[in-house]
């Protein structure tokens, strides 16, 4: 599979079947979303598996101000919790920023290491969607969390039990810009 059909190809995957997504197969995902850039390679991002009670747990009690994410979580067999170590991206040594963006490089970082994954689990022939609607708070009590840690999306992932199309995009005319001087 070429890159551009892996980004073309993937689509977010909200139904899922009930075959186990193997130890081996996920470490290979994180070892190749491990590649994503981050800055001054500081690689903030950390994975954390979650499976059963716990699972269903976080679907029933940190879903409710959309629970149509509670089912998604419960359709997979595998729910990756996406965090973060903090004050680490976009900052010095001595805990100044380095640029204007200030602390925003965390989730920059952060959500490149997510499409990264997700990418990876296609590749596998899985299907994964990141969510970020879901009580942080609660989701970090119940993954307790340590404070050097911070929360930054759900994946859900498994084999997929469907198969949705592509919708619409922009034109690159819509997307990019010139600029001359």
């Amino acid at each position: 599979m070429t890159a551009n059909e892996c980004i073309r190809g993937r689509r977010s995957i909200r139904q899922f079947t009930d075959k186990p997504v193997s130890r081996d197969v996920l470490a290979g995902i994180v070892e190749t979303a491990s590649y994503a850039p981050s800055w001054k390679h500081t690689q903030i991002v950390r994975y954390i598996a979650v499976e059963g009670e716990l699972k269903d747990k976080i679907a029933s009690e940190c879903t409710s101000s959309y629970a149509k994410n509670g089912e998604i979580i419960k359709s997979a067999p595998t729910l990756i919790a996406v965090t973060f170590i903090k004050n680490r991206s976009g900052f010095e040594r001595d805990g100044s920023f380095s640029t204007p963006k200030e602390g925003g490089w965390q989730m920059f970082d952060t959500g490149i290491a997510a499409e990264a994954f997700c990418l990876a689990a296609y590749e596998q022939g899985l299907g994964t969607v990141i969510l970020g609607i879901f009580d942080e708070a609660k989701a970090s009590a119940l993954l307790s969390l340590p404070e050097d840690r911070e929360l930054a999306a759900l994946i859900p992932i498994g084999y997929p039990a469907e198969e949705p199309v592509a919708p619409k995009r922009k034109s690159v005319e819509d997307l990019l810009s010139y600029m001359e001087s």
